[in-house]
């Protein structure tokens, strides 16, 4: 069995699931985030931190250094192998909101082929013409894949252009779970809450990093070098960075960081709701007693 823990940023996934691992000895906690894959960026991902976990095994975490990419295969085989140096009888808790990183596992994505020359002219071309016109190129040829991406979305757009002219498939075609839903191979619960309580514990979570030393976790990447195309996508850090190169004030670069947070949980849950294999709960104590219920069953 294994059962996955999903739902937007900030509704209290990962606190849910610390507390779920204590009361339930057999659940083994995966993170299913896609930054949290990276060493040294902690707050910002907000994973928890040696205290909160107190002895228990966050796996999936701390996979790559910041200035190496990290893909969706790179994860569908790090699950694997994880999953696979369980102990009997233990049940893989995935946890998270990268939507993706969800399907890889529980619908068994076969993940598309890469070209770093084809990406390459792909990028060039994204450059100059703009994301929003690639966007309208990808509409013609995978309407499905772009009805999926924000048309400023230059990353997720270069890389569907990038399979299809690989392949000559649609990005959308590879895989279940992406334009059609199967049994998935696991159970599938979701968390969440009002958007404007969420809205709220954002901009509150986000002074909290703050007053955690993110900006000094921030100083120490800056100075270890460049992050990875796939790490710099990582909310907040870059207008961190900005701040450090005086670029930008903290009290500029605040709000930027709290509504791009508030976009990204819009745009997992609505990727989420889609899925009409997720059992939706508002409760946390409801969902954390359903869940105990079957593992035990």
């Amino acid at each position: 069995m294994r059962i996955g823990l999903v739902g937007a940023t900030g509704v209290g996934k990962t606190g849910l699931a610390l507390e779920l691992a204590r009361a339930e000895p057999r659940l083994a906690l995966f993170s299913c985030d896609s930054m949290a894959v990276y060493r040294g960026m902690d707050l910002g991902t907000a994973k928890p931190d040696p205290d909160e976990l107190r002895g228990i095994a966050y796996r999936l975490v701390d996979l790559a250094d910041p200035g190496k990419e990290f893909s969706v295969a790179d994860y569908q085989r790090a699950a694997e192998a994880a999953e696979a140096a369980l102990e009997p009888g233990q049940v893989p808790l995935y946890v998270g909101g990268t939507g993706l990183y969800v399907n890889s596992v529980f619908d068994r994505l076969a993940i598309p082929p890469s070209d770093p020359l084809v990406r390459e002219g792909i990028e060039a071309e994204l450059r100059a013409v703009g994301a929003p016109e690639m966007h309208r190129r990808l509409s013609e040829l995978d309407p499905l894949a772009a009805s999926r991406m924000e048309p400023g979305n230059a990353r997720r757009i270069a890389r569907a252009l990038e399979v299809i002219a690989i392949t000559g498939r649609r990005f959308s075609s590879f895989g279940p779970g992406l334009s059609a839903y199967h049994e998935p191979g696991g159970k599938l619960f979701g968390l969440q809450m009002d958007f404007d309580l969420l809205d709220r514990r954002i901009e509150a979570r986000v002074e909290e990093l703050l007053g955690l030393g993110w900006l000094a976790e921030c100083e120490r990447l800056l100075a270890a070098g460049p992050l990875s195309r796939t790490a710099a996508q990582a909310i907040g850090y870059r207008e961190l960075f900005s701040v450090l190169r005086g670029e930008a004030t903290l009290a500029q670069a605040v709000p930027v960081i709290v509504a791009r947070t508030r976009r990204l949980a819009r745009r997992q849950r609505s990727w989420f709701r889609r899925d009409p294999r997720i059992a939706w709960h508002e409760d946390p104590a409801e969902l954390g007693a359903a869940l105990v219920r079957l593992v035990g069953a």
